[in-house]
């Protein structure tokens, strides 16, 4: 049969790029913070970190053949939905909450919704959000540093209504390079922000999102402290800003893709994730907010798509 070429309207973009490239650039991202993870909370963060990872893989690759689909864990997405769900969890959960956490992300919140690129919100905060809500008190069990794994507060539960840093708190710089207790792989952002420079260098996310989320949360907590940059600071380095800003606001398929609509988002996730720290009942807010935008998405893209040039505006009859 003849085949015919299809030629679309200019303009022509080549791109060398893939969606194995990114994931793999994304895991690479996330490769400092999954060190720290195990250099902070040893053996036991290696073990919750490779079940997520292999959990995730296998689950997606039963869904595609259950569906007579074909097998796409090559292209890394499992791999960093699971690395991010467990970077998301504290080192002293159960085996069973990142097997839970990876199933419930990839079948549920991806596969279900039709697979890569079709998820309306990010599938490994979602496992998040579901595992604080169903067994709180395991996914809350901090433990410091070490390979006692005693437990430990979490920075932000020292600042829970406040509008300062107690004394009794840990100190910034242990917050800001990981030296606290939290989930795995959001204590040190120090870490992150490392991956976050090698994405913005390789071109996998823009600054737009990140910048915007944090400096919302930034000018929000300096205001409402009364102009403490010490209790600012905190707020930005300590608990998940860092990982919920770089790695999960920025997902390609539940956050806008116009440039007036990123900026919306990510004003939406700061403004959020402020008032649910200042104000609302949980110490961390990040999971909530990022969620809930990813809900508004849709909405933000239909009122921020950009005119299509030449397009004459209607006229009334």
């Amino acid at each position: 049969m003849e085949q015919k070429l299809i030629v679309s309207s200019s303009p022509h973009i080549r791109d060398e790029g893939s969606v194995t490239k990114v994931m793999s650039d994304v895991v690479i991202a996330l490769l400092p913070a999954t060190i720290g993870a195990v250099y902070f909370f040893r053996t036991n963060a290696l073990i919750l970190i490779l079940i997520a990872v292999i959990t995730a893989v296998l689950a997606e690759a039963a869904v595609q053949k259950i569906r007579k689909q074909p097998v796409t864990i090559n292209d890394m997405s499992a791999v960093v939905t699971g690395l991010l769900i467990a970077l998301n969890i504290t080192a002293a959960a159960p085996w069973w909450l990142p097997v839970i956490g990876s199933a419930f992300a990839i079948v549920i919140v991806k596969q279900f919704f039709g697979g890569l690129g079709k998820n309306f919100m990010n599938p490994a905060l979602a496992a998040r959000i579901l595992l604080t809500l169903s067994w709180t008190g395991r996914m809350t069990e901090w433990v410091s540093p070490g390979p006692d794994m005693i437990s430990a507060a979490t920075p932000l539960s020292f600042v829970k209504g406040q509008m300062a840093v107690p004394a009794t708190a840990p100190s910034l710089f242990n917050a800001f390079v990981g030296n606290i207790g939290g989930s795995m792989g959001e204590t040190s952002a120090a870490l992150l922000l490392l991956g976050g420079l090698y994405l913005l260098y390789r071109g996998v996310i823009k600054i737009t999102i990140p910048a915007i989320y944090v400096g919302t949360v930034a000018v929000i907590t300096l205001v409402f402290s009364g102009f403490d940059v010490y209790f600012m600071a905190y707020h930005v380095v300590a608990g998940g800003l860092f990982i919920g800003a770089i790695f999960m606001a920025t997902d390609y398929s539940s956050s806008p893709v116009t440039d007036k609509g990123q900026v919306i988002f990510a004003l939406g996730c700061g403004i959020l994730t402020s008032t649910i720290r200042l104000f609302g009942g949980f110490n961390e807010g990040v999971g909530f907010s990022i969620l809930l935008m990813n809900v508004a998405t849709p909405l933000i893209e239909r009122y921020t798509v950009p005119r299509i040039y030449g397009e004459v505006k209607k006229q009334n009859a």
